[in-house]
């Protein structure tokens, strides 16, 4: 059985993990252009699996709630999709507003706001990962 987009969204939400990472890690050492430009590319891939995800969804539905009902699974499933959705949300505007102050050189208030919004997004980035295998990869739905 294929999925096509999904597998296309989880390598954008593991793409992007990896990017931030590897921004993480340079912006550590000093490499700000490095981390700059690691941040814009985690950026794009991040706005590129949300219009995936969001065409997947307009085109096949929604499938977390096809769970089965009653399924020690599911309730596992439910504890990592929850806190994923939610804090998938309220990063968007904690990235816009990293980018916004970087892109603005107000330093201080963007290292303010990036570290929380790095470990949020790094969580959703792996988190999306883990959906997907349970979603897709178990026997979560038929």
């Amino acid at each position: 059985m294929s999925y096509g987009l999904v597998e296309v969204n989880a390598t954008l939400n593991a793409t992007s993990g990896v990017l931030l990472a590897s921004a993480f890690i340079c912006i550590k050492k000093g490499k700000w252009r490095a981390h700059g430009w690691l941040m814009a590319s985690a950026t794009l891939v991040s706005a590129v699996f949300l219009a995936c995800y969001l065409t997947y969804h307009a085109l096949h539905g929604e499938k977390s709630t096809q769970a089965h009902a009653g399924d020690w699974l599911r309730w596992v499933y439910l504890l990592v999709l929850l806190p994923h959705l939610l804090l998938a949300v309220i990063m968007l505007p904690m990235i816009f507003t990293a980018l916004w102050r970087a892109y603005h050189r107000q330093w201080g208030p963007h290292k303010r706001i990036a570290l929380p919004t790095f470990w949020i997004w790094m969580y959703v980035s792996f988190t999306g990962v883990i959906v997907y295998f349970m979603l897709y990869h178990t026997r979560l739905v038929s």
